[in-house]
């Protein structure tokens, strides 16, 4: 219905789902956005060691277009608050037996690469992998990663059906993998993709294989980090009017007559808001972590499905020798489906985790570039695979200390050492995830992506109850920067839309508030 004055809206989590909701709705609503944390970015954080700021959440910046788009509905360039530099070299892939492959954003070389490393039958297979990627990509960006709430019936109506086949959506990655290539070392390199979601590319569909396309559009690495992102963001909405609040713990959303209206703070604070969106895992919702009243506007889909994985991760400042590292590193298990069985099924840590490295001091070709803010030490983020049981299981310093041994003990068989005294080194296990982001257990990505129907089942921005909506990584179109911030600007268009504004349509794909603690 029309309204004489601003809608009021509150905004629980300042992630990248709520920041872009922030964003979008500044210019149109009276928005309050309230952080638990003291600072913005939610899973985009860093950890401090010593003076050295160190990413320890997503590190692969990608999509950049959806933040051109939100920034310039808001009257801001993105140019002017971030500064992006474009990887050529996509990430650096190591393996026990010696092996090493490099992916570039260049296709040829990438393929030239690969057929050094196995051959040209499979150079010409990445080819034609690439080409299957890009035109899944290019089927379900509007009909699918756009919609605010896709179904099966939507999809087959606004996608060509000739190229919906190519799509795979009831093959899983593992196995439309095997058919693809020959070397068993490049379909474990592209299954990883399902990790993206936190998935098992033995049981998710091999429509996630459309990340490669997405990686090869581009690559960034941002100054100052990821957590820039997230304080651009902020600003922009800051100078639009929003008015942020940090170490505010929303306690309960507020219900009364079929509808949300605000949020009471720990403190014991009443906001009274005309719509609110939760910018966070919507199992939390569901499980009552925000007053049963509001538990069951959320689909029974996200109190039940299946978690993603979680991660140990450890942020250091070390001396990495023995293998030259580049920005983006993987070091493969020798046995893919264990790792995976172990994660989802037995709920135990890996014996031989596959370890992503991240080396922001690192140039390109593996040098480290320029002084790290470690000084002689250079900044590393390491992270394997683990199972969201952190509201179950408590890792203990034993547990943590043996996983680590086995990782630094595979790494070591795949040429690279790393040491770093304990001041400098942190780690972090599912139980600081599962504190951090309530009613996940420790689960990054929400919902496990498994099977071709977990994508339709994943909640959309919208609930059952008038005035609540949804936004983040557990909801459509699901978790990783770009997507939580698309579904940001999914949750403002809704709330537009039901004020009786007129809602900013979806992003093309091209390339003063106050602040209170």
């Amino acid at each position: 219905m029309a309204q004489t004055q601003k809608p009021r809206v509150a905004v629980i989590g300042a992630g990248m789902g709520g920041l872009a909701a922030a964003v979008a709705l500044s210019r149109h609503c009276e928005v309050r956005l309230f952080e638990r944390a003291a600072a913005p970015g939610g899973k985009v954080s860093q950890t401090a060691i010593g003076d050295a700021r160190i990413d320890s959440g997503p590190t692969v910046f990608t999509m950049r277009w959806v933040f051109d788009a939100l920034f310039e509905k808001a009257g801001a360039r993105f140019d002017d608050h971030v500064s992006l530099s474009m990887l050529n070299r996509l990430a650096r892939h190591g393996w026990r037996d010696g092996s090493r492959l490099d992916l570039y954003r260049d296709e040829e070389r990438s393929a030239a690469a690969i057929a050094d490393f196995a051959g040209r039958a499979e150079a010409e297979r990445y080819r034609s992998f690439l080409r299957r990627t890009k035109e899944m990509y290019e089927t379900l960006r509007d009909p699918f990663l756009l919609s605010d709430r896709p179904d099966m019936v939507g999809l087959l109506k606004g996608a060509n059906p000739l190229a919906l086949g190519n799509v795979q959506p009831f093959s899983s990655m593992w196995k439309a993998l095997s058919k693809q290539f020959r070397d068993p070392r490049l379909r474990q390199l592209f299954a990883r993709y399902a990790t993206y979601c936190g998935s098992s590319p033995f049981d998710a569909p091999a429509t996630l294989a459309l990340i490669a396309h997405v990686e090869q559009s581009g690559v960034w690495t941002l100054d100052g980090g990821m957590a820039a992102l997230a304080r651009a963001l902020e600003t922009v909405a800051r100078d639009n009017g929003v008015e942020t609040t940090y170490d505010a713990h929303v306690e309960e959303i507020i219900a009364h007559q079929g509808r949300a209206r605000g949020v009471v703070l720990q403190s014991g604070a009443r906001v009274d808001a005309d719509a609110v969106i939760v910018n966070g895992d919507a199992a939390a919702v569901a499980n009552g972590g925000f007053g049963r009243a509001v538990a069951d506007a959320v689909p029974p889909a996200a109190r039940h499905a299946q978690r993603s994985q979680s991660a140990m991760t450890w942020t250091m400042l070390g001396a990495a020798s023995g293998f030259d590292l580049s920005v983006h590193n993987v070091f493969f298990s020798d046995d893919y489906r264990e790792e995976f069985d172990c994660v989802f099924r037995r709920k135990s840590m890996a014996p031989t985790p596959t370890t992503y490295i991240f080396a922001p001091d690192r140039q390109e070709d593996g040098r480290q570039g320029g002084t790290s803010p470690g000084g002689d030490a250079e900044r590393l983020f390491c992270l394997v695979n683990a199972p969201a049981i952190g509201d179950a299981h408590v890792f203990t310093e034993q547990e943590i200390d043996q996983c680590e041994e086995r990782m630094n003990a595979h790494l070591r068989q795949c040429g690279l050492t790393i040491a770093a005294p304990p001041d400098h080194k942190r780690a972090a296990t599912p139980n600081d995830f599962a504190e951090r982001f309530p009613g996940t257990g420790g689960a990054i990505y929400g919902m496990a992506s498994h099977g071709w129907r977990a994508s339709f089942q994943r909640p959309g921005v919208r609930t059952t109850l008038r005035g609540l909506y949804l936004a983040g990584g557990s909801v459509h179109p699901g978790p990783g920067v770009p997507m939580a911030a698309l579904s940001g600007q999914a949750a403002a268009r809704a709330v537009l839309k039901d004020c009786g504004l007129t809602a900013a349509s979806p992003p093309a794909a091209t390339p003063g508030g106050t602040r209170t603690r």
